[in-house]
């Protein structure tokens, strides 16, 4: 069965679309077949995969607003992973969703509508939590959230889980929140190490390790236009997505967790 995950948090800079690469990238190696989905009008993931935006007549825009078949946007990279690229027409995506009836579903009908079975679908949200994010976690088996262990990150969280809550509840029952994901991490810190157990305490939520390091490796990969398991390959950025994407597959086996709590209100 297809593990369709849905890596989100509104808040910008927290190394969401880093993730999605580099983890696509391991699940890749470790034999599995991949498609990274870009849901971001900025294309950063598109970008970082070595595809330019701008030369692209087709994108994921076209598959949710146009009725495009997937299979004809759909691009290999030299990463091991299948794209379905975004451009910056995406940005006109939320105004054209916003009158049709099931947008929420529109992701999910894309997926369905593939001819090849994937074994995991990673879908990178937008930072916001408008029409796309909804229509991602309405299409995801699970979410997992990349954090920055800052308190602004922290309190973005609490958002978050209130809209996973509100989806469960109205457009996929079945939807669980995977956990934190600790991005841009400096363990010799005493504020990282306090968010992120005020983090796993407050919202009951579970932490995916390891923690992923700062490091300057994962700035120099996008020029490349590689993720960093292939640009730096011995890097401990690159051990720790190599090792998060193995407890990835774990979890993906386990039995349905319980559901986070929602953010206390103050």
């Amino acid at each position: 069965m297809t593990t369709t995950l849905a890596v989100a948090n509104q808040k910008g800079g927290v190394a969401k679309t880093t993730s999605v690469a580099s983890i696509g990238a391991a699940l890749a190696e470790l034999g599995h077949s991949v498609l990274l989905v870009d849901l971001d009008p900025q294309a950063c993931l598109t970008f970082s995969l070595g595809v330019d935006p701008e030369d692209l007549e087709l994108s994921v825009h076209h598959v949710l607003t146009k009725g495009v078949e997937p299979g004809e946007v759909i691009l290999e990279t030299e990463d091991g992973v299948d794209l379905l690229p975004a451009t910056i027409e995406l940005a006109r995506a939320e105004a054209d969703l916003l009158t049709r009836t099931g947008r929420e579903h529109v992701i999910k009908t894309a997926i369905e509508d593939l001819d090849v079975d994937y074994d995991w679908i990673l879908l990178d949200c937008p930072p916001s939590l408008g029409v796309l994010t909804v229509a991602a976690l309405t299409a995801a088996t699970g979410v997992l959230v990349p954090l920055q262990c800052e308190t602004l990150s922290h309190r973005g969280v609490g958002q978050l889980l209130d809209t996973v809550h509100d989806v469960r509840r109205f457009t996929n029952k079945k939807l669980e929140v995977w956990g934190v994901l600790p991005t841009l991490y400096d363990g010799r810190t005493t504020h990282a190490r306090t968010v992120l157990e005020t983090i796993s305490e407050t919202y009951d939520l579970e932490v995916v390790e390891p923690p992923i390091p700062k490091t300057i490796k994962f700035a120099e990969a996008p020029a490349a236009g590689r993720s960093i398991l292939a640009t730096s390959r011995s890097s401990k950025g690159a051990a720790a997505y190599r090792e998060v994407a193995a407890n990835l597959v774990t979890r993906s086996q386990r039995k349905p967790a319980r559901p986070a709590k929602r953010a206390k209100k103050k």
